[in-house]
This record gives structure tokens, C-alpha cells and sequence, in this order.
């Protein structure tokens, strides 16, 4: 059994919960982590940054961390990454240990665990091997941007940078002996309907309310079955309305929606399908809606394919090194995919199937978020025997 110094990763994941840097201001977090590698020893010419956040669409203060060993023994080159930043309400957020546990001393904020832990995990594992001069094979920490805000960091990747890592390896969920080895695909929508506005009192029939036409298609979407659990020949997925805002007086036949949504699925094809249906259903409506003049409302709909379903194969070897350490750590390993978008989405698309691994997080994006130590010490020992392939 690998031994690591667990009071020093303790402190270290309070550490990193402590400093503020949600989406798109990670700086602070990637500064202290350059920091933490430097002082072990990391040269400065093995760490870098790539330009993710020049080419994400909410902009930001700094790229992907990436940082490239060129390892101390033979063998294929092996990747272990987490991402960086929080939720809103996670920012601020103050760590306090109270046994096994680790919560966040405000009940206004998340704690922020997720995904700090998996920082911690990455960096406890290389600073162990570096302190304890352990041997290991070329390795590659990633440290990624904007994952809460769709995986944007990992999406603009600059892939060559990473060195064509063979294993790789993702912390970022609550149990570490579950083996992500898929998720689930999603596309957002944008769904603009510009109605016509009038007098409510005087004349409504001059107009065309923008809402009733959204909840035509909205109610037919719903009696054909592509609104929330969708299950079709055999197939599945899921769709949601999120969001919907329009209006602003009651004497006005509102003129305007704006709706967000979003359609999910394992099967790319079938997640087309249901952004087809959402599309007839907005379409259908439109055309069912006309003033006293006889126009019509018009239409803008929008998709935004976030990111694409992937599914690792269990016998691939990235699959059976996280199994044996997990076993190695005293868990009994569970392979399974999962219907959330993680940024081992991107990095499958990339070219580097990763497997997900947890660290101990509970009740995620929320002000009863907290961390299990214990858990967290598993997967710190796990990413130790997955960096070096002992255990």
C-alpha cells in the first residue's frame, strides 16, 4: 500500500479551497500550484500555459496549466488532470476540518471541494513522488479552465502540448472507487420568438403574444414525449427548458421570448433527433399563431453542441490500472457511465480516453457541499500508484 504524508494533503486540498477563483478566474489557483512545483523542484521550463481562454467565448484571465515531466524511468507516458475552478457560490468559500469531514464555515457557500480536491489529488501525487524520489515514467499534469461553465477549457485545449499521454486519468466526483468510463452528450438551445406587441385592453388582436406560441410548442413537445426522460425505440434521453424570460407589463401583449434548453443523450444521433423535435415543435407553433392581419411571429433557434458522448472500453488498460488501484487502496471498483458532462468529454474527442475517477466530494454546487477525508486520502494514494504504475 502506497503511503503518502496525509496531513500535508490535508492541508494542501484546505489550501486550495481557500483561494478564490471560480470560472474564467483561475489565476490565483494556477499561480499557487506553479508555486507548490516549483519549490519541489519542477523546473520552470516544464510548466506553461496554453491560450484556451483566448479562444473561449467568456474570455478570462489565464489557460490551461499544463505541465510535462519527462519521467525518471521507461515507459508509456501517463496524464493525471482536475480542473480548476468552482462555482459561483463556492467563491469565498472558508474550509474548516471537523473529523472526516470538510465544509465550508459560511452556510452561504459551496465549498468548493469540487474541484479542488482533484487539483489536490494530481498535485499530492507528484509532489509524493518527488519527495520520496520515487521513479516514474513520463507524466503529464493537466490542470484545466472553465469546466463548470461547459467544459470550455478542456474543449480549447491545445492537445499538442500534452505530449501524447497513453493513460490518462481524471479526478473529479464524489466515490473513488467509481470508474467513469463514458458520459452522456449535450447540446444547448437558444430559442428566440419575436411575437408582435399591442395594446392588451384595446386591441390584442393586433398582436401576437410570444408566450402563447412558446407554450404551444412547449405542450406539444410534451404530449409527443421529447420533454424531460425521453425514451424512443429502445433509445433514451433527456431534455429540459431552463430558462424563459419575456414581458414586462401586463397591458402589453408581449412582443418577446427568450428561452434556454438543453437536449442530452449517450447516442449523438438520438440527440439530434430530439433537437429536430424541439425545432418542428417551436416551427409548428409559429405557423399556428397569426394577428387580425394575418403575420405570424418569427423564429430564431439556435444549438450549441457542448460536447459529444464517449465510452471507453473495460478492458482498455487505463480502465484495468484504475481498477487495480482502487483494489490496491481497499475499494471494490465499480465501471460505470455517467449522464453529466465531465472534461473527459473533450479530452476523448481530443484523442486521449480518460477514465474519471472521485475524491471524496458530497453534495456538489450547493451550501451543504463537504468533503469526506477519508475518500480524499484514497484517491490522493490511488493517483500515486497510477502515476508511477505501482501499488
Amino acid at each position: 500500500m502506497v503511503a503518502i504524508n496525509q496531513k500535508q494533503a490535508v492541508q494542501r486540498v484546505m489550501d486550495l479551497i481557500s483561494i478564490r477563483g471560480g470560472s474564467c478566474q483561475e489565476h490565483d489557483v494556477a499561480s499557487w500550484i506553479t508555486a507548490q512545483l516549483q519549490q519541489a523542484g519542477v523546473p520552470q521550463d516544464a510548466i506553461s500555459h496554453d491560450t484556451a481562454h483566448r479562444r473561449s467565448p467568456q474570455g478570462g484571465t489565464v489557460g490551461n496549466l499544463i505541465v510535462r515531466l519527462k519521467g525518471t524511468s521507461r515507459g508509456p507516458r501517463r496524464m493525471l488532470m482536475a480542473h480548476m475552478d468552482t462555482v459561483p457560490l463556492a467563491v469565498g468559500s472558508v474550509p474548516v476540518l471537523d473529523g472526516d469531514w470538510i465544509h465550508p464555515r459560511s452556510r452561504e457557500t459551496a465549498l468548493g471541494g469540487d474541484n479542488r480536491a482533484g487539483c489536490a489529488v494530481v498535485l499530492t501525487a507528484i509532489l509524493e513522488l518527488l519527495r520520496n524520489g520515487t521513479d516514474y515514467p513520463p507524466l503529464t499534469l493537466l490542470f484545466t479552465v472553465q469546466e463548470e461553465i461547459g467544459l470550455r477549457g478542456a474543449r480549447f485545449l491545445t492537445p499538442g502540448r500534452l505530449g501524447k499521454p497513453a493513460l490518462c486519468f481524471n479526478w473529479d466526483g464524489r466515490d473513488p472507487a467509481l470508474l467513469i468510463n463514458g458520459a452522456v452528450g449535450a447540446s444547448n438551445l437558444t430559442i428566440d420568438i419575436s411575437g408582435i406587441a399591442s395594446h392588451a385592453g384595446v386591441h390584442p388582436e393586433h398582436g401576437i403574444n410570444a408566450a402563447m406560441v412558446a407554450s404551444l410548442a412547449l405542450a406539444r413537445l410534451q404530449r409527443k414525449g421529447w420533454h424531460g426522460l425521453i425514451r424512443k425505440q429502445g433509445r433514451r434521453g433527456t431534455s429540459n427548458l431552463g430558462v424563459i424570460q419575456g414581458g414586462s407589463a401586463t397591458n402589453v401583449v408581449m412582443p418577446g421570448v427568450t428561452m434556454e434548453a438543453e437536449a442530452r443523450s449517450h447516442d449523438s444521433a438520438f440527440r439530434g433527433e430530439i433537437v429536430a423535435a424541439w425545432r418542428e415543435a417551436f416551427a409548428w407553433a409559429v405557423d399556428s399563431v397569426s394577428n387580425s392581419a394575418g403575420d405570424s411571429a418569427k423564429l430564431k433557434f439556435e444549438e450549441d453542441a457542448r460536447y459529444e458522448p464517449f465510452l471507453i472500453d473495460p478492458t482498455s488498460e487505463c480502465i484495468l490500472l484504475a481498477e487495480a488501484a482502487a483494489r490496491a487502496a481497499g475499494l471494490d471498483p465499480v465501471i460505470s457511465a455517467c449522464d453529466g458532462g465531465l472534461d473527459a468529454n473533450w479530452l476523448a474527442a481530443h484523442g486521449f480516453p480518460t477514465v474519471t475517477l472521485g475524491c471524496g466530494q458530497h453534495a456538489i454546487h450547493t451550501v451543504d457541499e463537504k468533503l469526506l477525508v477519508p475518500d480524499y486520502l484514497k484517491a490522493c494514494q490511488m493517483a500515486v500508484m497510477l502515476a508511477t504504475g505501482t501499488s
